[in-house]
């Protein structure tokens, strides 16, 4: 069975007071070797994260790193920062950071590099636009966002990461992909992975994210090929970011 995750991308929201009420609701969900949960605090938040995570069983990461290791890159953090707090992931390639801060497919490719060479696992994003998916581009879109960090970083690479697929036109908007949109998705990044190498494929893990809640997690969560989910507004707001986890562990 593949591994399942469930990751809260918090944006930049949150203060000291706000997170610690909701990750002291959030630290009491069990994990197990079925599913996984993590927590994805802005960076001023991780350290109170790690203190207030220490000892459960949900992980944390970060929402971005810079593609280099060190050096005069003011306002970046580096993965070894990232490490150094106790993070186990990294988001790389967010449609936030494409859209809005005009990452490309090259640098996000970097970007993921720099989180393994960090120790990190990178959840890499990858998704289409509105005018992409009516244009009937969406899976155009998706295998030149792979293919990227498959040219830099190669197929073996994936074996230790998590994919994510996330619909630009579902982000923060309230509109989600219907389960048969985000199955046929998913099935196409698996296919993807998969010719280049079977076992990889079959285990990647590969989350959904774009306006998921409670009410719609179950139905996303049962397709075949959606092992979990990255997380935004919901995971504002403890009961309902519990009852998404719970959708993927049962």
């Amino acid at each position: 069975m593949r591994a399942r995750l469930v990751a809260g991308n918090w944006k930049m929201h949150g203060n000291l007071a706000t997170n610690q009420a909701l990750l002291e609701v959030v630290r009491g969900l069990s994990g197990d070797e079925r599913v996984a949960y993590a927590v994805c605090p802005p960076f001023p938040y991780l350290q109170q994260a790690a203190g207030l995570l220490a000892g459960s069983a949900i992980r944390w990461g970060g929402q971005d790193l810079c593609e280099h290791d060190s050096g005069a890159y003011t306002g970046e953090v580096s993965g070894a920062m990232l490490r150094d707090l106790g993070c186990r992931y990294a988001i790389v390639g967010h449609s936030e950071r494409r859209t809005l801060y005009a990452e490309t497919d090259e640098r996000v490719a970097a970007k993921f590099e720099a989180a393994r060479r960090s120790g990190l696992t990178p959840i890499l994003c990858v998704g289409e636009t509105l005018a992409e998916r009516e244009s009937g581009q969406t899976e155009t879109v998706l295998a030149r966002q792979l293919q990227a960090v498959l040219d830099r970083a190669g197929v073996k690479a994936l074996a230790e990461s998590v994919l994510a697929y996330e619909p630009v036109w579902a982000i923060g908007t309230g509109r989600t992909a219907s389960r048969d949109q985000a199955q046929s998705a998913h099935a196409f990044l698996r296919g993807m992975v998969r010719k280049h190498d079977r076992a990889i494929g079959e285990e990647l893990t590969i989350l959904y994210g774009g306006s998921v809640k409670p009410a719609n997690a179950a139905e996303l969560f049962g397709m075949p090929d959606v092992d979990g989910g990255l997380i935004g507004g919901a995971s504002l707001a403890a009961a309902d970011f519990v009852a998404i986890c719970e959708a993927a562990r049962n």
